[in-house]
């Protein structure tokens, strides 16, 4: 067919997964999207099944049946061993000669750099941070909720308005308007009636993330406590960049910082100014940004690193993407 596919880049993330097929020369050949990766929820073997309908729509489309190197950026693969076992289920479906798997922070962090050297803080709906430099060093956090320390997050953060809120109904705290604008985002009257909802299930659990935006739009209208929780959180994305940047010995060294995930990119007002703010002070030589790259870019770059592809060839994939999001703007 003329044309050597060299690597298949996945993204699988918890609600949708984007896979691309690059040739050698770094044109990317084949694109697909698929559904949401969920191997806690339906077991390894039915969470792949989802990417491998991806992946069989754009090798269709490259015209090609495998390539030389599967690189896999996976939501909940949080563990070297969750890593292992993933890594072996993907290489049992033949896509490539190679597979690497990694968190899907990773992608999001090498989408938004020139090498592989800086760290990603990603905050959606829940909260990580990864680290890397070129000689393969890394530096991450378990990432699997308050077991492995996490605060943070679209959930987190609901659940913290929620307890604050309901304290303040019922006396045991002190006043925040949270007791008033949580409710009413679902039309109801009082904190009491919304806790009501919540445990019966009168309001379907998923629901709870929109309270996340209720929380900021209250913190902007001045409420202390809701303040404290933005504050809290801008606390926590620091810390952990820090710690990723001292383990990686890049504290010193003018490295990227890259924000990324839903709540990071919205660039809430006190939220982005508090962390540019705390960054400042505890590691001043960090340069913070903003990622908007798509981080199947990500997972291409990662692979065209792991078969030492030359620079143009990692050029023009991120070309390629840049100027797809870039249509997709206008």
């Amino acid at each position: 067919m003329g044309m050597t596919a060299s690597v298949l880049a996945i993204d699988a993330g918890n609600s949708k997964t984007d896979v691309a097929v690059v040739a050698a020369d770094g044109r990317v050949v084949g694109t697909a999207r698929g559904g949401g990766f969920r191997p806690p929820a339906v077991g390894v073997e039915t969470a792949v099944d989802a990417v491998a309908d991806a992946v069989r729509r754009a090798f269709a489309e490259a015209g090609v049946s495998s390539v030389a190197h599967v690189s896999a950026c996976l939501a909940n693969a949080d563990l070297p061993v969750e890593e292992e076992q993933l890594a072996a289920a993907l290489h049992a479906r033949a896509w490539g000669a190679s597979v690497e798997v990694r968190n899907d922070t990773f992608a999001i962090l090498r989408a938004g750099i020139a090498e592989p050297r800086g760290v990603a803080v990603v905050c959606g709906a829940g909260i990580n941070c990864v680290g890397m430099r070129p000689d393969g060093r890394t530096a991450r956090f378990p990432a699997i909720g308050r077991i492995s320390g996490d605060w943070g997050g679209g959930w987190g953060l609901a659940e913290e308005a929620l307890w604050h809120a309901a304290r303040a109904e019922d006396g045991r705290g002190g006043p925040t308007a949270l007791a008033r604008t949580l409710p009413a985002h679902f039309g109801l009257g009082s904190m009491y009636a919304l806790i009501e909802a919540l445990h019966l299930e009168h309001i379907g659990n998923a629901r709870r993330h929109e309270l996340t935006p209720v929380l900021f739009a209250t913190a902007v209208d001045g409420d202390p406590v809701a303040r404290a929780i933005v504050d809290r959180l801008a606390d926590e994305v620091v810390a952990m960049a820090t710690v990723a940047l001292t383990r990686l010995d890049l504290l010193d060294e003018e490295t990227p910082v890259l924000l990324g995930g839903s709540i990071l990119a919205a660039r809430h007002p006190q939220l982005d100014d508090r962390i540019h703010e705390l960054l400042a002070d505890r590691a001043p030589k960090a340069v913070p940004q903003v990622v908007t790259a798509s981080p199947v870019l990500g997972a291409a770059l990662l692979g065209l690193d792991h078969v030492r592809a030359p620079d143009e060839v990692h050029a023009r994939v991120r070309a390629f993407f840049e100027g797809a999001r870039a249509a997709n703007e206008v």
